[in-house]
């Protein structure tokens, strides 16, 4: 086999990283051989390079075979470095680490150095408590792994890491509770994340988009937090957590959709609160889903519902609009969802103007106007305010909205129940990894109803829920004490 020479693995690496100037290349002679550091700079530590790794090795007399063991003793560094073949070095570089390159030798060596930039554990935007652990996940996957593991101290929590994306080649990890979570399940996720051949994956979503069983509906078919402690809770259920390297959104299998009405806040607050709120959540999707095409199909078709004073007072509060009352609530819909998307992009220092020119002026002016109702305004400023009552259903709120709206502006109530029990329906057939979507009501499960719409006292759910497939079914066990 021929001898490699350092300059002309150099020159290859130089070629492979297509000149790039981030890359950084130091040369050094340890005992006499020439060697030399490759990586990219900002992704290293270079202080602990420099005084752990590169400051003992000037100073060694020699540097002989075999190199894994010398190098060990050489350094100062608590990790031994690791053999790979060259042709794997370009790739270990483009993920972080340091390669320690001897002229002559056919293999090169791994020091794991890595110090990337990332963010302080905070408390999630999207998901603040009043009461309950405050910290949140960040972009850096190690990070959030070892946040795991400091919440399930435990040998059986299993991480399998997976390297998905031509270009990207991003770290994501599979979490389970070995004896907990189900085989099968764990077989079919690791099954379809492995196949998953795309240029890069950027966050989470990605990954979502791939493994779901349902790639075209628009109802979510998989869980999202970025609050550890309910990826812990929902792990210790025995479902999987999957977690993207520069995505702080965890994703949680199997999902079901009472999910979105529960919140990590109502098992740290009382029972009776908990289950208060849930039916709130619940009124709340419900308000933002049905009350536009309900205020349409009363207003188009069902007159003779309303009492007499209020349809006397809707009569004096749109007489005179030009619009049909379809289009009317039509436009003010448009109007509201511009604003909800402008006010989200606008820089935050700017979101109040924004605020007050959306509601006072655009709101106020286009009633005084003429040219939509106030009793439009006020239905759709009802709906939105809803649909944040469960937020991880924004989206296919908004659509269920929008569907409805049309449906009740050419058919009444009368094709909104059918539409309601065709969506019902559907939603009844559906299945995620093997569980009913709309369990534990359909089917009825009764021993997981302790945890639905109503929520009974922790101590009390003494086994996990029987919607979720899993290897054990024990929680706890009941002690009596005297």
């Amino acid at each position: 086999m021929p001898i490699v020479k350092i300059d002309e693995l150099i020159e290859k690496l130089q070629t492979t990283f297509s000149g790039s100037d981030d890359l950084k290349i130091r040369q050094i002679t340890v005992g006499g051989v020439r060697c030399a550091f490759a990586y990219i700079d900002g992704s290293i530590d270079k202080l602990l390079l420099e005084q752990s790794i590169i400051t003992p090795l000037r100073h060694a007399e020699k540097l002989e075979e075999p190199y894994v063991e010398c190098l060990a003793q050489l350094t100062d560094f608590s990790e031994n470095a690791v053999e790979v073949p060259l042709i794997n070095i370009p790739g270990f570089i483009a993920e972080g680490d340091t390669a320690f390159l001897i002229d002559g030798c056919e293999n090169g060596y791994i020091f794991s150095l890595r110090k990337p930039e990332k963010r302080s554990i905070t408390e999630p935007p999207s998901s603040s408590v009043l009461k309950g652990p405050r910290e949140g996940f960040i972009e850096e996957i190690k990070c959030n792994l070892s946040i795991m593991r400091r919440r399930i101290k435990s040998p059986d929590l299993v991480i399998k890491t997976f390297k998905v994306g031509r270009y990207s080649t991003s770290s994501v990890a599979v979490l389970h509770i070995r004896g907990v979570a189900d085989s099968l399940l764990l077989k079919q996720i690791y099954e379809r994340i492995s196949k998953i051949d795309v240029d890069g994956v950027i966050d989470s979503a990605y990954i979502l988009s791939f493994i779901q069983p349902q790639k075209h509906s628009f109802f979510l078919q998989a869980g999202t937090t970025e609050k550890p402690d309910v990826a812990s809770a929902k792990l210790l259920e025995g479902r999987v957590v999957i977690l993207v390297d520069g995505s702080p959104i965890a994703v949680t299998l199997p999902y079901l959709i009472f999910e979105d009405v529960q919140d990590g806040y109502d098992y740290y607050s009382g029972d009776w609160r908990a289950s208060m709120i849930r039916m709130f959540r619940i009124i709340g999707a419900l308000m933002t889903i049905f009350l536009p095409g309900a205020y349409i199909a009363l207003q188009t078709y069902h007159l003779q519902l309303l009492p007499l004073k209020f349809l006397m007072t809707l009569m004096a509060a749109t007489t005179g609009i030009p619009f049909p009352p379809a289009i009317e609530m039509l436009v003010v819909l448009v109007l509201f969802e511009v604003l909800n998307q402008a006010s989200i992009r606008m820089p935050r220092y700017l979101g109040i103007s924004l605020s007050v020119v959306g509601a006072i002026v655009l709101g106020d002016t286009a009633v005084k106007s003429g040219l939509i109702s106030s009793p439009s305004v006020l239905v759709i400023a009802l709906s939105a305010i809803g649909i944040f009552c469960v937020p991880d259903q924004v989206g296919t709120m908004s659509i269920l909205r929008l569907i409805f709206l049309c449906v009740s502006a050419v058919t009444g109530f009368v094709g909104m129940a059918i539409l309601a029990l065709a969506i019902v329906a559907y939603l009844a057939s559906l299945e995620n990894f093997g569980t009913p979507y709309l369990a534990p009501y359909a089917p009825r499960i009764n021993p997981d109803l302790q945890d639905g719409m109503l929520k009974s006292s922790t101590s009390d759910m003494l086994r996990r829920p029987y919607s979720i497939p899993t290897s054990n079914r024990t929680r706890m066990n009941r002690r009596e004490h005297s």
